[in-house]
């Protein structure tokens, strides 16, 4: 498991190398840590590391996968950017925001249905099409009405990132 923290600012991988009960090793930006974890209460943690204690809070944020990390002296702010969070900023970002008319498929994936035709007018908001990734099925959703005027793909086709799925001119 690998997962990218953003802490205030400060990007950090963190690697889990292996775990055998309580006993973890991870690596952060690859430096390795033996650790000694064990969730003490709902969002309480104890951590023994070369002999010491450090006992932790972590509370969620406003915003999903943010939270907030107590200690005993500090408070840090921390964004998870895990394979979800990562799939769904190139989903966004492929859809290319309120002005494209080009829908990509953000990664890899397979066409699940696609339920327009070329010639078909389509409103803001419209589902195109769907595409299964990671084991998850996302529907892209027009971002600009028009007429669909190219589908390079069909249903069933394997896609790479990036691909081009649907081209909607403006009306």
């Amino acid at each position: 498991m690998e997962l990218e923290l953003n802490l205030e600012g400060r990007k950090a991988i963190l690697k889990e190398i292996s775990r055998e009960g309580n006993q973890i090793t991870i690596a952060v930006d690859d430096e390795v840590f033996n650790v000694d974890l064990v969730k003490v209460g709902p969002a309480e943690y104890s951590i023994l590391y070369k002999g010491k204690s450090y006992n932790i809070e972590v509370v969620p944020g406003r915003e999903q996968k943010h939270y907030t990390v107590n200690t005993f002296y500090f408070s840090h702010e921390i964004e998870v950017v895990d394979a979800e969070t990562r799939y769904i900023r190139s989903r966004d970002n492929a859809a290319g925001g309120h002005a494209s008319n080009i829908i990509r498929s953000p990664m890899p994936g397979k066409i699940v249905k696609i339920l327009v035709a070329v010639g078909d007018a389509v409103e803001v908001g419209q589902t195109v099409i769907i595409v299964s990734a990671m084991k998850m099925e996302s529907e892209f959703k027009v971002t600009k009405a028009g007429i669909v005027s190219e589908i390079p793909v069909g249903d069933g086709d394997t896609v790479d990132g990036n691909q081009i799925l649907v081209v909607i001119d403006a009306e």
